[in-house]
Order: structure tokens, then sequence, then C-alpha cells
């Protein structure tokens, strides 16, 4: 674990250094940088973005043109955020001088996250020993053979440990630095920087906590989708999975199969986590109190709210709009 992390108020704590290295995806390159770009012109808090060379450059992108950075990883230092976007094999061990750096990072405090193939990066710096972590489903079987020390989830989006977080493939990398921001700054900051990305907004958030996003539903599942819709629109209220699968004009069965094709979880799991994510949102941007928070989200009691929020997120609905309404 790292000695300390930057403070709130630091400049370091918004800044994030972003690992380029030869033979780089522009897209999984472009992924933090649109990210956490800088849009304090629209009032949002600024973020300072470093492309970090790891070897000399210019660098060649596995689309076809090159590109050159104004830091190598010296760059890194003072960062509060190093991202590794991703790798260009996963069989070949990344230079040592990367690696020593990563590990520097970290033990200064900084916060260390691995998107898509960047899992093996962090790996083989040692920072994933006996944590949890996931990376690309394609490479899940290599990375859990290669890696056994790691507790691999390969059926999540991403997962967050705390100072080290990764993420699986592509559009995945989007929803883990969406939650980075959401952490940092709440729900209204992410959803307005997903809005100007045109992507969903994550909502779900937590520290130690795997993520399971769902999926929107595929065209020819109209009827699955609207009855997503709709739950989501009730959330209030109780739904079982005989219920919802009535609404849809399918079995049980087919329901079951066909919502977790579209999600990749459970009825229950899924509701958990949009009653989760209803509630946060609910702490960060109202007064409500918390039996009211607690009805508009679906839990029915403060109680229960404490309950669910204790076991997913690791801390009470006080402390989190503490958090977030006092950051």
């Amino acid at each position: 674990m790292p000695a300390s992390r930057p403070s709130a108020t630091s400049p370091a704590a918004d800044t994030v250094a972003v690992v380029a290295f030869d033979r780089i995806s522009p897209f999984h390159l472009s992924v933090p940088c649109l990210v956490f770009e800088d849009r304090s012109r629209h009032g949002l808090p600024r973020f300072r973005v470093r492309v970090c060379a790891a070897e000399p450059g210019p660098l060649r992108t596995d689309a076809g043109f090159t590109i050159e950075t104004r830091h190598g990883l010296a760059g890194l230092r003072g960062a509060g955020t190093v991202v590794v976007p991703s790798w260009r094999d996963a069989g070949e061990r990344p230079p040592e001088t990367l690696l020593k750096a990563l590990r520097a990072a970290h033990a200064r405090g900084a916060r260390i996250v691995g998107l898509c193939l960047g899992a093996y990066v962090l790996a083989e710096a040692g920072l994933l020993d006996d944590r949890p972590a996931t990376t690309h489903w394609i490479a899940s079987g290599d990375f859990g053979r290669r890696f056994p020390r790691v507790r691999l989830q390969s059926d999540v989006l991403y997962v967050d440990d705390g100072d080290v977080v990764t993420s699986a493939g592509t559009a995945a990398g989007i929803d883990c630095c969406l939650h980075l921001v959401r952490q940092r700054h709440g729900a209204e900051v992410a959803s307005r920087i997903a809005r100007a990305m045109v992507v969903a907004p994550h909502r779900r958030g937590g520290q130690a906590q795997y993520i399971e996003q769902p999926l929107p539903a595929s065209p020819r599942d109209d009827r699955l989708a609207d009855v997503l819709d709709w739950a989501l629109a009730h959330i209030d209220q109780p739904h079982s999975l005989d219920a919802l699968a009535e609404r849809a004009l399918m079995s049980r069965r087919t329901f079951t199969r066909r919502f977790r094709d579209a999600t990749g979880t459970t009825v229950g799991r899924w509701l958990q986590a949009q009653r989760l994510a209803r509630a946060q949102r609910l702490l960060e941007t109202t007064d409500a109190p918390l039996e009211t928070v607690a009805t508009e989200a679906g839990f029915g009691s403060a109680t229960s709210l404490r309950q669910h929020f204790g076991a997913a997120l690791g801390t009470s609905p006080s402390a989190w709009r503490r958090e977030f309404r006092g950051g």
C-alpha cells in the first residue's frame, strides 16, 4: 500500500499521467486523455493530463502514424493518478524502466490504473499480487495462468481496489475513467463529461469494490429494453423476477437468459446496482433526509439503505454525502 496519497486540495490530485509506448493503440491512448481533458472553461474541474513516453520517441501507433510526447517517465512524478492504457503484446515483458517507474509512483501514493491489457503491465510490476483485478476477457485465461497470485475477476468491467484499479477492454476503460472522476468530483461532473463524450455515465462507485455495469439491450430485444427502462423509471417500487418476465411477455427462463445476455448479471444484482446508483445521486445532489432517499431509491427504509451501502461500498450514506457534498 502507498505511504500517502495526494491530498484532495493538492494539484497532484487532479494530475493524470498517461503512459504511451511504441505500437500503442490510438483508441486506448485517447480514452484517459478524453475523459480527463481540461474542460475548466465549461465550469468543470481542471484535470492536468501528461502523456509520458515509456520509450524514446517518436512512438509508432498500430494505426500507422507516429506520436511524440513532451514527457518521459519522469512525468509520472507528482501525478496523483498514473494510467497505463493498454499494452502492445501480452506476451512481452514491459521495459524494466517502466515497471520501476510504476512501482515508485505507487510507493509515493499515486493511484495506478491499468486499462485493458495494461493490467499485464501492473501485474509484471508486482502491483497486483494478492489483489483483485480484471483485464480483457480474451486474455483472461492467459492472464490467470501467468499471474496466479492475482485474484482475477473476469466477469466485470473494472475492479477498484483503492490505490490500484484495472479494467476490461475497449469501452470499459471509459467506464473506469468516469468512475475515477465520479469518486473525485461526484456524479454531476462525471455525467457532464459523459454527455460531452456522448456515452452513458457509469454511476456505481466505491473503493475495494467489484463493479458490474449493465449493458444496453440489443435491438432485437426491444421488449427487454422496454422493461429495463420501465424498471429504472420505477426503481422506487419492488420488482420480482416473475413480474418483470410477465411484463416482457416472456417465460421466467427466457427472460433470465436474455437479461443476463444483455446486462451480464442477474436481475437481483442489476436492481441493487441501480438502486445504489439512485441513492448515491440523491445523496450527492440533494439535501433529502435518508428516509426519503431510501424510499425513492427503492430500499424502503433508512436502515435497509445503510445496510446495503455498507455491504456494497464499505461506507455509510451520511459519510458518502459528506465526502461528495463537501468536496
